[in-house]
């Protein structure tokens, strides 16, 4: 089975979103606050991105407080997690301010045209991988050094001396339990993976070890593909209601950073590194 999306406890309006879905790479144990609210517990240390997700947030619950959306009694918690009354708050506040235009029937043949197989059914590919995670307080530099050396390691071989090399590393370096079988994740079609994932896996035509580490949520991974079966590619008409919420998915979530830009350009932030914009004419 291909990797799953990963979950966490933090304001989904956020993370279903495309912000800050990144893996932590470090931890961080200072205090952080947004406008004297803290966000973090005293002796916690927290992740960079989770950190950056809580202060993302809280800037919008004391916004959603301050439209008068959210009571003023609604508590702040130092744990990142936001309570029920917040999260439907939030929602509202977003649906209020980010106005997302319909996508012109130009701009969605367009893009159609430029992501074919995207759109496309039935393509699939057979995988295996060696999954190098990145979990918080590893050494990345030292990960992706090995990492890097694995990848330069397996295509240096071809045949039966690669399929030996490739299974060996698997099991012995993959953070993945598909390391016991070699990395072999079988036969996957696109909604089987990771948005990243599965880009790089159906963005390019390459059959073989992928020349370069491939990046997700969950870490980096060495990619071999064994064998592509292609897809049949769908006339616009019928996938116009997926390209055009394609479309619309891209506009939101350009909408939604030039928003919390402006939110924190307007807030006192300790301890924490978010993008703040002091003028609303963010691009």
């Amino acid at each position: 089975m291909c990797l799953p999306v990963k979950t966490s406890r933090v304001n989904p309006a956020l993370a279903c979103k495309g912000i800050m879905m990144t893996q932590p790479t470090s931890l961080l144990t200072e205090l952080a606050s947004i406008n004297g609210v803290v966000l973090q517990l005293p002796d916690e240390a927290v992740a960079p991105d989770e950190l950056r997700q809580r202060a993302y947030s809280e800037l919008l619950r004391q916004e959603a407080m301050a439209q008068g959306l959210l009571s003023k009694d609604d508590a702040a918690t130092a744990d990142g997690v936001l309570s029920e009354a917040a999260s439907d708050a939030i929602e509202l506040l977003l649906e209020k301010n980010l106005a997302i235009p319909e996508p012109s029937d130009e701009a969605c043949r367009r893009h159609h045209a430029a992501h074919q197989a995207t759109y496309s059914t039935g393509e699939r590919v057979h995988v295996r991988h060696i999954l190098f995670a990145v979990t918080p307080g590893i050494d990345v530099v030292a990960l992706r050094n090995r990492a890097e050396t694995t990848l330069l390691d397996v295509r240096c071989h071809d045949g039966q001396a690669l399929d030996d090399t490739f299974a060996k590393a698997a099991s012995t370096m993959s953070n993945c339990p598909t390391g016991a079988e070699g990395g072999n994740l079988g036969w996957l079609v696109h909604a089987d993976c990771a948005p990243e994932f599965a880009k790089e896996l159906f963005g390019h035509k390459e059959i073989g070890v992928l020349p370069r580490l491939v990046h997700s949520r969950f870490g980096l991974h060495v990619v071999e593909i064994l064998q592509r079966e292609a897809g049949v590619e769908q006339p616009f008409e019928v996938v116009r209601g997926a390209v055009t919420q394609s479309l619309k998915q891209q506009t939101y979530v350009t909408a939604l950073r030039q928003y919390m830009q402006l939110l924190a350009g307007a807030a006192v932030i300790e301890g924490v590194d978010i993008e703040a914009a002091d003028t609303p004419l963010v691009q």
